[in-house]
């Protein structure tokens, strides 16, 4: 184990807390399906219909833009023909559709993928998660992921759901994370998060300077213009979302004055720190997405770090506590600004 990276189990320790389109002349050919083909028979209620429309009606465990993409795709014949995706139906046609798997319903593959394992046993895996790793395979990130490099470091995973991951870190953070190695730790690290026992420090190196202590207690949905992003919200759809925060150092990055933080999450939202810190005025450095996007060419990614963990173990019961050292480049980013690197 790296001598930087410390495992306490001190009960004191925790505070609870797309294929090519066919064109007519080609020929429509069963055999290029990945899944069973589909045999619809249209009916005189679907007759004027476009057809997407008319399959949305007949297939609705299938989206109007999955199946629109299918007929695009020379996926989809009708009475034989490929199909076009705004033609008309009248009533009396047999349709074939060649289903096939998207992306984000085929199984996540292995791969050898270098991960930082701190601890582990068997019930648990902590990993320091290093800046620019994805932790879930998802739209733009089928491969490369934490989820992969888990599923070929411990191929029983595969028998966990989400090979084990019980909560995520964005790209571009580092830091420590609990991974479950089995269905029952994992079913107890998620009632551990939802009491809201766990035990989630990171250093945030923010703009400004906040008064020494405080918290944020707003809930946080989905931007009402912006759909990519977070934002303090009082939606119904809205999550509640509380955030403490200590201020431990201040210092000057092109003569801007800044501050370390230490935030401790209660709930873990999406972007919550960063959403949070911005509403109140102190948006974290190089942060592009919440902060002030002119100055993200002093650091390209959120000054952010998940600095120590704690929970209670799932099968001994102990309160263990894990801690883990800034990422090299946020170490001198903080030396920068004249700021000592926490131990």
């Amino acid at each position: 184990m790296d001598k930087a990276v410390k495992l306490i189990t001190d009960p004191r320790a925790v505070t609870p807390i797309n294929e090519s389109i066919l064109d007519d002349a080609d020929e429509f050919d069963p055999a290029s399906s990945d899944l069973p083909p589909i045999h619809v028979t249209l009916s005189d209620e679907n007759c004027g219909m476009r057809l997407d429309k008319a399959l949305s009606a007949h297939l609705p465990a299938y989206s109007r833009s999955r199946l629109q993409q299918w007929i695009e795709e020379g996926r989809v014949s009708v009475d034989g023909k490929p199909a076009k995706v705004r033609e008309t139906v009248y009533g009396d046609e047999k349709i074939v559709v060649l289903p096939q798997l998207a992306q984000s319903d085929q199984p996540y593959l292995p791969e050898a993928i270098s991960l930082d394992v701190v601890w582990e046993d068997a019930a648990l895996i902590i990993i320091n998660k290093p800046v620019g790793l994805v932790v879930h395979p998802g739209a733009g990130n089928w491969s490369g992921t934490l989820l992969n490099g888990l599923l070929h470091r411990w191929p029983q995973l595969t028998g966990v759901p989400r090979a084990g991951i019980v909560h995520r870190l964005d790209k571009d953070t580092s830091g420590l994370m609990v991974v479950a190695k089995t269905l029952t730790a994992q079913t107890d690290l998620v009632r551990q998060l939802q009491q809201r026992t766990v035990r989630r420090e990171y250093l945030a190196l923010v703009w400004g300077q906040p008064v020494s202590n405080g918290k944020v207690d707003a809930a946080i949905g989905r931007h009402p213009r912006e759909r990519v992003k977070m934002a303090v919200s009082t939606s119904s759809s809205a999550r509640p979302a509380l955030t403490h925060y200590q201020k431990l150092a201040t210092g000057t990055l092109d003569a801007r004055p800044v501050a370390l933080l230490q935030c401790q999450l209660e709930t873990g939202r999406t972007h919550q720190i960063r959403v949070h810190m911005q509403s109140i005025g102190f948006p974290l450095v190089g942060d592009g997405v919440y902060g002030k996007q002119h100055l993200t060419v002093m650091f390209p990614r959120q000054a952010l770090h998940a600095q120590r963990l704690g929970l209670v173990h799932p099968e001994s019961g102990e309160d263990c506590v894990w801690s883990a050292p800034v990422a090299a480049d946020m170490a001198a980013l903080l030396m920068r600004a004249g700021i000592a690197v926490p131990a």
